[in-house]
């Protein structure tokens, strides 16, 4: 026991009305190491005011950013398997799972909701990159089929926003199936004429990018974000090259023909409504007629 950190300066601070700062009160950003308060940012949708740059946003938040007035329904959490492999590392995986869920108060790492976008029905799903990285579990994988199946059920569109280091470790095999069982119901929504769009987010990599997230009718991406499957470090180990500046960014992608748009977060509830109302044939508003025509151009490519 250490006397002067556990009780000295405890009774010193008691006395003077000192109170503890919360760590993550002020936010650095990681381009231009600007310090901002955490209430601008997230005010900003998590942008950085100054440098424009995305954050990571939270999955519930994502989700009342994009329908109309903040109002959706949530979409069951599906009950599965808890940690089925038994794992274990440096920690027991239902530790890990018990200390993601009393972070984000969240079953898993994906979040999904019904409602309305500009006033077109839609379902979106979202990954909270802060429970285990985003990864694809089986519970993960159960929730994306399952709204898949909801909005092929209520004959509506469907957005994806990827957010993760792809297929989770410690369900091995059982990881990697719900590659194709997400393939599978990507097919099942497309085959029943309804669209689906994805916005890529910061970082989609793996598993994730080898499945859903890169089978979209559309792929719009957040300024900045890492899209690609194996990391830069592995690749440029493998051939023995160094890989271009900015490789595997949004930017990037857009140039080699891999994205179709890159949209600034503010934008997108917009962007989507005016896309996802030209692909449905539904009557688009005449506002923002530059980028109604941008999105037209888009979805005729």
């Amino acid at each position: 026991m250490n006397w002067i950190t556990n009780y000295v300066r405890p009774r010193i601070n008691s006395m003077l009305g000192r109170r503890e700062v919360p760590e993550n009160l002020w936010i650095k950003c990681p381009e231009t190491g600007e310090m901002v308060f955490h209430k601008d940012l997230e005010s900003n949708k998590w942008v950085i005011p100054a440098s424009g740059y995305h954050m990571k946003m939270p999955a519930k938040a994502r989700l009342a950013d994009l329908f109309d007035n903040g109002e959706y329904e949530s979409l069951p959490q599906p009950k599965v398997a808890q940690d089925p492999l038994k794992f274990r590392d440096s920690k027991k995986y239902i530790d890990r799972l018990r200390d993601s869920r009393v972070k984000t108060e969240q079953e898993d790492t994906i979040l999904a909701g019904l409602g309305k976008v500009r006033g077109l029905k839609l379902v979106a799903v979202v990954h909270e990159f802060n429970f285990i990285g985003g990864s694809l579990g089986i519970a993960a994988g159960e929730a994306i089929v399952k709204a898949f199946e909801r909005a092929t059920s209520e004959k509506c569109p469907l957005v994806m926003f990827p957010a993760s280091g792809g297929a989770r470790m410690q369900e091995g095999i059982l990881s990697l199936m719900q590659l194709p069982r997400t393939t599978v119901a990507v097919d099942l929504l497309k085959e029943s004429g309804q669209p689906y769009v994805v916005v890529l987010t910061n970082p989609t990599t793996g598993g994730v990018t080898a499945s859903y997230a890169m089978l979209g009718d559309i792929h719009l991406a957040e300024p900045g974000a890492e899209i690609g499957f194996a990391g830069k470090r592995v690749i440029e180990q493998t051939l023995r090259e160094k890989l271009p500046e900015g490789f595997q960014t949004s930017e990037y992608l857009l140039e080699h023909g891999m994205v179709d748009m890159v949209v600034k977060r503010h934008d997108i509830p917009e962007t989507l409504a005016r896309l996802l109302k030209i692909l449905t044939k539904k009557p688009v508003s005449a506002a923002n007629d530059v980028n109604g025509g941008a999105i037209a151009l888009a979805a005729s490519a």
